[in-house]
Order: C-alpha cells, then sequence, then structure tokens
C-alpha cells in the first residue's frame, strides 16, 4: 500500500479543514502550511487539464422502488419527528489503514447505498417527512483536496456527484459536512440509530434520549422479519454463489491436508469476492476436533484424511444479502461407522426441523421438533438417562447441543437482532420470513462422559429456508444433505 504524500502530520487534513482552507487561504500560502513541499507551480498545474466525468441519465438502483416503501413506512410510525439513520465510518485497523467499509443494515435498507459517512434524514412536513441523503460530495479540483486529502479522489477512488447520487437513490442529495450543524440548529422531536457515526450523535447529544433511539432501532429491525421479492431474490443469489463455494472447497481438499484449515477459507473467500462483496461473516473452517467450536474462525489448524470438515460460510451479495450455510464433510471422501451415525442423527434432527417451518407455526417451534429428535437419539446411545421428556425439560441434551436451532436472516447473518420477543422468538412465521435450520451435535475431545469413538465429531447441518404462503422452501436445496448423497457428491467433484 503506498502512503501518503507528503509525508507528514499537516497533509492529513481532513477534507473539511482542506476544503475551509482552500477558501481563505492563497496557494502560496499554503505551501508551507497545510501542504508543505507543494510548489505554487505544482500546486496550479493540478488544478486544471481534466476532463468532465460527469455520469448523466443513470437508473435507479434495484432497491430504490422497495427502499421507498420502507422510508413511507417508517414515516408513519414516526409522524412529526426528524429521524437520522447514518450509513457509519471507517474503522481504523492499524495505524493509519481501515477495515473495508459496510455500510450499516438500516442505512442500506433505506436507501439502497453503501457510502461511508453517508447519513438518511427524514424531515418532518405537514403531510409525512422529506427525505434527504446527505453524502460527501466529489472532490474539489481547485483546492488540491483530489489529491492531497486522505479522502481525495486519487486516493480512495471516485465517488458519485450528488447530483448522480439523486439519480441512483431517487433521493434528494445534499453535503455530508453541512449536516452536523443542521442538526445543532434543528428543533423538534429527533430520534438517531445509534452506534454508526459518533459525530452526528455528538450534534443531536442535547436533543435525543436512548429510549426514544431504541425504538426507532427495534422498528427497523422488526420490519426487516418479512422479506419483499426483491430480498429473496437477493438471498437466492448469495446462496447459488455459496454452494460454488461449497464445490470449489471439495475441490481442493487435497490441497488444505496440504496446508490447512486457511486454504479452505481462502478458497470460499475467492468465490465471495468474486461473485459478491464479500463473505457474509467470518469462515467457518473446523477440521476434526476444531468443529466441538462453536465459532471456529482461527482456521489455522489440519485438514487430515479420516476427520470431518464442518465449513460453516455464506457469500454476501454486492446488496449485502448474505447466505448461512452448512456442510459437515468426510475430508477423504467417506464417513467412517461412528461419524455416519452421529451425521445421520443430525440431518434427522434438520429434516423434522424444516418440516416445522410453515406459515402459522410458532417460531420456536423447529427448535423444539429437532432438539427432540437429537435428544431421543442420546438417550437411545445411552448418552443421558431417558425418558426424553424429562431430558428435554431439565435441559441435558444441551451438554452436546450447545446451541438454538436457527436464526432469521438478511442483510445481517442474524438479521433482525434488536426485534422485540413477542415479535421474534416468540412470535409466529409468516410468508417471506427467511431463517435457517441448523441443529448440531458436538462431542467435545476431553468429554469423559463418551465414549472415546464419540470424542472430537462435531456435525452441524444448516440451510436457509423460506417460508411461503403453503410451508417453506430449501433456498440452500443445491447442496446435498443426506450422508450417502454428500459422498456421491464429493466423489464427483473430485473425478
Amino acid at each position: 500500500m503506498t502512503e501518503e504524500l507528503p509525508a507528514t502530520p499537516e497533509t492529513l487534513a481532513s477534507a473539511e479543514e482542506t476544503l475551509a482552507s482552500a477558501e481563505e487561504e492563497p496557494i502560496k500560502q499554503r505551501k508551507n502550511g497545510l501542504y508543505p513541499g507543494v510548489s505554487d507551480e505544482l500546486a496550479e498545474n493540478m488544478k486544471s487539464g481534466w476532463a468532465d466525468t460527469e455520469l448523466h441519465g443513470l437508473a435507479p438502483v434495484a432497491q430504490a422502488e422497495h427502499t421507498a416503501r420502507r422510508r413511507a413506512a417508517l414515516s408513519a410510525r414516526f409522524p412529526g419527528e426528524r429521524l437520522v439513520i447514518p450509513a457509519g465510518n471507517l474503522k481504523t485497523r492499524s495505524n493509519d489503514t481501515e477495515y473495508a467499509f459496510r455500510a450499516s443494515v438500516e442505512y442500506t435498507y433505506l436507501t439502497g447505498d453503501q457510502t461511508e459517512d453517508g447519513v438518511l434524514v427524514l424531515e418532518p412536513t405537514a403531510d409525512g417527512h422529506r427525505a434527504t441523503v446527505y453524502l460527501l460530495p466529489r472532490s474539489d479540483r481547485e483546492n488540491g483536496e483530489f489529491w492531497l486529502s486522505g479522502q481525495g479522489e486519487l486516493w480512495v477512488g471516485r465517488r458519485h456527484s450528488l447530483t448522480e447520487a439523486e439519480q441512483l437513490y431517487g433521493i434528494p442529495a445534499s453535503d455530508v459536512r453541512e449536516l452536523p450543524e443542521r442538526l445543532r440548529e434543528a428543533t423538534g422531536p429527533v430520534r438517531v440509530v445509534r452506534g454508526h457515526d459518533g459525530g452526528i450523535e455528538t450534534a443531536l447529544t442535547d436533543k435525543v434520549t436512548a429510549e426514544r433511539d431504541e425504538e426507532l432501532r427495534v422498528f427497523l429491525s422488526e420490519a426487516r422479519l418479512v422479506k419483499d421479492a426483491y430480498e429473496v431474490g437477493e438471498l437466492q443469489k448469495a446462496v447459488d454463489s455459496t454452494v460454488r463455494g461449497f464445490e470449489d472447497v471439495v475441490k481442493v481438499l487435497d490441497k488444505a491436508e496440504a496446508t490447512s484449515e486457511r486454504y479452505v477459507e481462502g478458497t470460499f473467500f475467492l468465490r465471495a469476492r468474486v461473485e459478491g462483496n464479500d463473505v457474509g461473516y467470518g469462515t467457518i473452517a473446523a477440521a476434526g476436533p476444531h468443529a466441538c467450536t462453536l465459532h471456529w474462525v482461527r482456521n489455522d489448524g489440519p485438514v487430515r484424511s479420516g476427520d470431518l470438515l464442518l465449513l460453516d460460510a455464506g457469500v454476501e451479495t454486492h446488496s449485502l444479502y448474505t447466505a448461512d450455510v452448512t456442510r459437515t464433510l468426510p475430508v477423504n471422501g467417506a464417513y467412517s461407522d461412528i461419524q455416519r451415525k452421529i451425521y445421520d442423527a443430525v440431518y434427522e434432527a434438520q429434516e423434522a426441523g424444516i418440516a416445522a417451518v410453515r406459515p402459522g407455526a410458532k417460531y420456536r417451534d423447529f427448535h423444539d421438533a429437532a432438539q427432540r429428535v437429537l435428544t431421543a437419539k442420546l438417550v437411545e446411545w445411552g448418552l443421558v438417562e431417558g425418558p426424553v421428556e424429562r431430558v428435554l425439560e431439565l435441559g441435558l441434551q444441551r451438554r452436546w447441543t450447545l446451541h438454538g436451532t436457527g436464526h432469521m436472516l438478511g442483510l445481517d447473518v442474524h438479521d433482525c437482532a434488536a426485534a422485540r420477543t413477542e415479535t421474534y422468538v416468540d412470535g409466529t412465521l409468516e410468508p417471506g420470513m427467511v431463517l435457517t435450520v441448523e441443529p448440531g451435535l458436538y462431542f467435545q475431545a476431553d468429554d469423559l462422559t463418551v465414549p472415546a469413538e464419540y470424542r472430537g465429531i462435531g456435525v452441524r447441518i444448516e440451510d436457509d429456508i423460506l417460508v411461503t404462503e403453503d410451508g417453506n422452501r430449501n433456498l440452500s436445496a443445491g447442496l446435498p444433505r443426506r450422508s450417502d448423497e454428500v459422498e456421491a457428491w464429493m466423489a464427483r467433484l473430485k473425478g
């Protein structure tokens, strides 16, 4: 990575400082101020000779018609109040480097934009709200910001002009640098989605309360419980890419054996970056006993023939919707007898869980159905004393099942997390909801309560399920689940 030039603290001034100084000081004065080492001649030269690159007649983004409807619902819920939804800012990774930016789900859900520092503001009007998206305009070629500032376009790439943004998102656009002062001067009730933009929150310090802001966050979380047709299409796209990513992994398991779990992670990541924006969450590439660690993301262990590989991974689309799929694969292509026994039990539990997903069912039903099957297996194998009802009542099966059987899926891998209990885990399934069904059994390597042959085996099977009008549809049905089908699929891919 190149380092900004000139390499002095003064040169790393913010874009706001750069533009403000440009209006007040001539180039000659700035030579030894904001821009030390820049000659008058070079500064003048960099001002001119640039083609007009404004884009015209841009088509709206695919989300535009849906985001307008979502904003209307938000407006109806909070009449007469100013609503502020930030995209968020870049986060420092180390020193002067940042993590790749990902916009807040609330902002993306309501605008279709993914630009850092963006802010959506809904201003109350007599008949609803007027929406404005506040963004950083294109770099100014007159004052040197475009090549000397860390936010300049020659450093971070071209951004859309405000006019272009209006065409893309169907929302009037303004300069985000003007927003903090406007918010400080604003009167009337205000709500902000917290946790994304400290500067915006500071500007609203005396105008908002945590309780009222939480109501806004909860509403936007619950609004995403039921997906529209666009969202379902994006989730299917994410799943389809994920299926191809799993196929990629199977084809290179011999190379993973020669290296580590990171070969698995890297192989899947390539598919995610080629076909999507990124992975939707840290890939779990857990071989052998690492499969018993639910969120194993170090991915630095060996991949050995005879062990199982638990791969939990999902591609995130360019629109930021993510898949979340898990398969537990025999590294050498064939399950041992004990591996098959445990795998088939989890498969049976998942079948029961998926069958319980239908409109009108309680959200908890699919978890209860899967847990009952797993509990019955544990009793049958003599690992816990029955009857099944007793074990379930005391939760004794959780020593080996550990986690819930699923969650909502969407712009977040654990979507709608701020929704109220009564509308989510105590709620009822509706057509358009998308959730995971992912039972598992995990026998820790040091668990002396189970026979030695069980120890170090972890199995999870996870699919992404759409609730339909008459039942459900498995969006990830492109990946085999039954043990014999998994073996046949792997044999075909390995040639």
